[in-house]
């Protein structure tokens, strides 16, 4: 229950600390209200040092106990000084997200600018209980942070709240914001580890006007994939080798194959989410066998095509469906 209270508290103070509804446009701008100053565990220790030698200064009369300790003060007040200055007025602006699928990290990258002319240093951001990671920014300059976030189901994943955070100089003080950057990362659906193989039957063996890839000529052989036709398998040529790999034949013209990855036809597979993540691993195996592909999906329908902007609409196609688009 006191866990549950503290984090209540937590979040009440971080929404007030905000002093914006989340998300925040860019860019991000650390004024003086938005950054907090508290003492660390050294500065707690540092200031009970500081009156134990004053005590015993005082009792026993000790001129230059007195002034080590007046000296120390100062030193520690100007510590929060500077530990503050190293963090105000920073901007943040919210950089590129590249999808990942479910399970993978997602990279969130933050521009921080410095328009002051001094270097900022030691600063470490981090999102949650996750590690922080430290950068410096030069005078005048700007960095890159990239932060992980972890992912667990399919859509658009809204950039958690980051921590920025400073004890530099002396590691006596913490100064720290908060920040709600304007940035998303697309999630795939994960592609399922064990699926069908690829739906070579019906529609399958149209053909096409790709080149590079066809049924009319032989244009060489290359290492066999899983998701390559039987029929297209160099048979001769693997059996005049010993141990060798198996080979697949490779055919230019204008009668290239494509396939047809249907939603209905994992009408065995009740679950909706295990028949994006077939369809996911179909993509894949589709174009790593460099095929020309199209997608069914209820409401949407992608002609047959190939390549990598095919491949990511796809892939964006299973990451939204049901969950609209963005």
């Amino acid at each position: 229950m006191l866990a549950a209270l503290r984090h209540r508290l937590h979040e009440t103070f971080v929404r007030w600390a905000l002093r914006v509804r989340p998300p925040e446009p860019a860019p991000i701008i650390l004024t003086q209200r938005r950054v907090y100053v508290l003492p660390t565990r050294a500065g707690l220790a540092y200031a009970t040092a500081l009156g134990v030698i004053l005590l015993g200064a005082m009792n026993y009369n000790l001129s230059l106990g007195h002034a080590l300790v007046f000296l120390l003060a100062g030193l520690g007040i100007v510590a929060i000084l500077h530990t503050f200055r190293n963090l105000v007025h920073i901007a943040i602006r919210p950089g590129r997200c590249e999808p990942v699928f479910a399970g993978s990290p997602a990279q969130f990258a933050l521009a921080l600018d410095n328009r002051r002319p001094d270097a900022r240093t030691s600063l470490r951001l981090f999102l949650g209980d996750r590690d922080p990671i430290e950068v410096d920014i030069d005078a005048h300059a700007s960095t890159i942070a990239t932060l992980a976030a972890a992912t667990v189901k399919r859509g658009w994943l809204p950039m958690p709240r980051v921590t920025i955070e400073t004890t530099w100089p002396l590691g006596l003080v913490r100064a720290w914001s908060y920040a709600v950057p304007d940035l998303n990362c697309l999630v795939y659906p994960a592609p399922a580890a064990k699926a069908p193989p690829l739906p070579w039957g019906g529609d399958s063996a149209r053909g096409s006007t790709r080149d590079g890839r066809g049924a009319d000529d032989f244009s060489g052989l290359r290492r066999h994939q899983v998701a390559d036709a039987p029929r297209h398998v160099a048979w001769k040529a693997v059996a005049r080798q010993h141990d060798g790999p198996l080979l697949t034949k490779l055919f230019t013209g204008a009668s290239a194959q494509q396939i047809w990855l249907d939603w209905n036809e994992l009408s065995q597979t009740p679950d909706s989410e295990q028949r994006l993540s077939i369809l996911a691993r179909w993509m894949l195996d589709a174009d790593a066998a460099g095929l020309a592909w199209g997608l069914r999906l209820p409401g949407l329908q992608l002609v047959p095509d190939n390549g990598p902007a095919q491949l990511a609409a796809g892939l964006r196609a299973l990451a939204l469906h049901d969950h609209g688009s963005r």
